[in-house]
């Protein structure tokens, strides 16, 4: 599907930028999945990378309101003088700071197992690995746009491609599903929490 996404956006459209960088990234997961031996519990991680996935889609399909941590890619997605990095950061930032913690929530629960679960934050931490090394091929590849436009106002630009962190959103992700696996139990905390985290991400 993300491969169909890719196929049917215009070559500027900011959320292109985000699929292609998830697409590469989901890619990395599946070999890995497939290769075996790189996570304890592959069948969990399977489910979640899934459910994950399902997230990014749901938001993309979305025809009347999309969900509020993805409303700005959505709403600038044809601006002008915005770089497909910065599109490709607010996607990353909306999908790993919002929608991991629900998908790690909806796995947990649909496979009776807890954050706390043995393995659980093993496997979630093994995969920093894995994005390390999409992480510096992702940087790479968008560097060379702002290398290629020279303008004063790009310097801000360069200071967010080098200083924002997929380990510092993963764990703050990390903190989050804590929180709201233990909100869970009160529910109109859980859903003050979960719609204050849309609106802030």
């Amino acid at each position: 599907r993300m491969r169909a996404i890719s196929a049917e956006l215009p070559r500027r459209d900011g959320p292109l930028a985000f699929n292609n960088v998830y697409l590469r990234v989901t890619e990395h997961m599946s070999e890995r999945l497939q290769s075996g031996g790189f996570f304890n519990d592959e069948a969990f991680m399977a489910d979640l990378t899934v459910r994950f996935a399902g997230l990014w889609l749901a938001a993309y399909d979305a025809v009347d309101r999309k969900p509020p941590a993805w409303a700005p890619l959505f709403d600038e997605r044809s601006r002008r003088g915005v770089l497909p990095i910065q599109f490709a950061l607010a996607g990353m930032n909306a999908h790993i700071e919002h929608d991991l913690p629900f998908a790690l929530i909806s796995t947990c629960t649909a496979r009776r197992r807890s954050p706390a679960s043995p393995g659980v934050r093993d496997d979630y931490e093994q995969i920093n690995d894995l994005l390390a090394e999409v992480e510096a091929e992702i940087r790479r590849t968008f560097l060379t746009d702002v290398e290629q436009a020279i303008d004063d106002h790009l310097a801000p630009v360069a200071h967010l491609i080098s200083s924002w962190s997929i380990d510092k959103a993963r764990d703050i992700a990390w903190l989050n599903t804590q929180t709201l696996w233990e909100l869970r139990r009160i529910g109109p905390l859980y859903y003050a929490y979960a719609t204050g985290l849309a609106h802030t991400v």
